[in-house]
């Protein structure tokens, strides 16, 4: 599906990202790697072999949009696919918002991947040729929990920023969508879960209310959804934006499970 095709992919020496790239190489592309920890890229390269290499840059940096677009050009000669999956999630509400906070998150999830387009967009016209951008947003985007107000509001404006810039490329082929991703328990956030009093093995148990299926997406699982945004066989949509989850998002209606004592 994505044979000799160059793609990026931020945030992803684990989790989504890394099954991403792990299924992209699979579908024969050439992937650049990006994270922070060394380490991590070193052994997720490693695993890819010579069809992969990373970068290690701090998306708080706004330097760092325009370096992993130019050194992925210059490592592999060309990009063809964006996916912009790098996000921090810290926990705030309504009392806890400050500017600062604000600031940081929307800087890595906002920011970053508007700035990334913007690099990466000069470069798919450079090359005159059509080239895809992939946003790796949440169902958080329509109302979100309560304790992830900012960063629930980051993924609304990526949403937007998706349907606008497809919009105004689309007439140069270049596609940008959009994947709003629900409860995908990754390494990190199995983690945060069990720091928050969640047992081992919570993914495990969920009840079928926030799982029908009898189990949580898995990473693989979303990859899968991702290489199809960035390959041929998606053309010619694009301002899409795709729930990836195994309920509607919008309108759901669970009063048949309320219980009032």
């Amino acid at each position: 599906m994505l044979k000799n095709k160059v793609i990026l992919i931020t945030g992803s020496t684990n989790g989504i990202g890394a099954a991403t790239a792990r299924r992209c190489i699979a579908e024969g592309a050439k992937v650049m790697i990006h994270g922070r920890k060394e380490e991590c890229a070193k052994k997720l390269v490693q695993e890819l072999g010579a069809a992969s290499s990373y970068l290690l840059a701090d998306l708080m940096d706004e330097n760092s949009y325009v370096y992993l677009i130019a050194q992925t050009v210059k490592k592999f000669g060309r990009l063809d696919g964006l996916v912009n999956n790098a996000g921090i999630y810290p926990r705030n509400n309504i009392d806890s918002a400050n500017l600062d906070l604000c600031e940081k998150i929307m800087r890595v999830n906002f920011y970053a991947p508007l700035l990334l387009c913007k690099a990466a967009v000069e470069v798919f016209r450079k090359q005159k040729t059509a080239g895809t951008i992939v946003n790796i947003g949440s169902m958080n985007a329509y109302t979100g929990q309560p304790d992830l107000l900012i960063y629930s509001a980051s993924k609304g404006a990526l949403m937007t920023m998706t349907r606008n810039l497809a919009d105004s490329l689309g007439s140069e082929l270049i596609r940008v969508n959009q994947l709003n991703v629900g409860w995908t328990p990754t390494e990190n956030e199995i983690c945060l879960k069990m720091s928050e009093g969640l047992p081992e093995n919570w993914q495990e148990r969920i009840p079928k209310k926030y799982a029908p299926s009898g189990r949580l997406l898995t990473p693989d699982n979303v990859a899968s959804h991702i290489v199809f945004w960035l390959a041929d066989q998606s053309l010619p949509v694009s301002g899409a934006v795709y729930e990836v989850e195994q309920y509607p998002i919008i309108g759901r209606n669970r009063l048949n499970d309320l219980i009032i004592q």
